[in-house]
């Protein structure tokens, strides 16, 4: 009897999947013949944050959220600040089984208790739960409680379509603003900037970070380019430049401060929020 095979839709991978067969994000499996999360709701890690620590600076300012996180990504990069649980697969790290209507309820409790404003899906990419985090939104906005992504917005546009309206706001990490960068973490440039731009024209809140890293990311015309591309879409789009430290398989000595001020300099010319971070 022939194989199930079946070709993950969710993002620009496309991985081909045999049966039981799970993809390079370590989430998405195929499973008689569809492909589906399997670490939808198994929770590495659930905290209350301050919605600043997303970071997103100009929604609900001053506001904490219940965040969650498990295990999956799909990207490689070799500089991943959280690697222990991204680039963990199913059974190495312990979970807790926390179902949709569990997380709305939970979510529910800490608004009531601590003025929690919803939930952030954070930590790992939450993207490669995709069926998981849509379940969710919905129980929570029954609840009017927030729903908000911290993503690298590797997706392709038609489930990105489907998820953009039960959405709130959104951190998406633009990593680079060259294919060549997205090269070397094994992802798509095009997916992250359509990403985006979609989300802002939805009318999600949108911020985006880049982790600004020593002759990988740094030079100073495509800080230019970068912020001129998120000014067409909406100068109000805030930009965090994140401060690099060494950490997984990559060694590059860290990012000096003044080198994130030249680039904030630089994007200021064109965007009206320019944040320095991790410093």
């Amino acid at each position: 009897m022939e194989e199930a095979v079946a070709a993950c839709s969710l993002c620009p991978h496309h991985c081909k999947l045999a049966d039981g067969q799970t993809g390079l994000c370590a989430a998405r499996t195929n499973i008689g013949g569809t492909v589906v999360c399997t670490n939808g709701g198994k929770l590495v890690s659930i905290a209350l944050d301050p919605i600043e620590k997303k970071p997103l600076y100009h929604f609900h300012p001053g506001s904490v959220i219940l965040s969650v996180g498990s295990y999956g990504c799909n990207l490689l990069c070799p500089f991943c600040q959280n690697h222990e649980i991204s680039r963990a697969k199913a059974g190495e790290l312990r979970v807790e089984d926390v179902p949709p209507a569990r997380l709305a309820a939970l979510a529910a409790d800490a608004r009531d208790r601590y003025g929690s404003i919803g939930v952030a899906f954070t930590y790992n990419e939450p993207l490669v739960s995709y069926e998981y985090v849509i379940d969710c939104a919905h129980l929570l906005h029954e609840k009017n409680l927030a729903v908000v992504l911290v993503t690298n917005g590797q997706i392709c546009d038609a489930p990105l379509q489907k998820l953009l309206p039960h959405v709130d706001a959104m951190n998406i990490d633009l990593k680079g603003f060259t294919q060549a960068f997205y090269d070397w973490i094994g992802g798509d440039f095009l997916t992250t900037k359509n990403t985006i731009d979609r989300a802002v024209r939805a009318g999600v809140h949108v911020e985006v970070t880049t982790l600004v890293i020593p002759g990988r990311n740094d030079d100073e015309k495509e800080m230019d380019a970068e912020a001129q591309w998120l000014a067409s879409i909406s100068s109000e789009i805030p930009l965090h430049l994140s401060r690099y430290f060494p950490r997984y398989h990559c060694d590059i000595p860290m990012t000096p401060v003044e080198k994130l001020q030249r680039l904030q300099s630089i994007a200021q010319k064109y965007l009206e929020y320019v944040h320095i971070g991790n410093v």
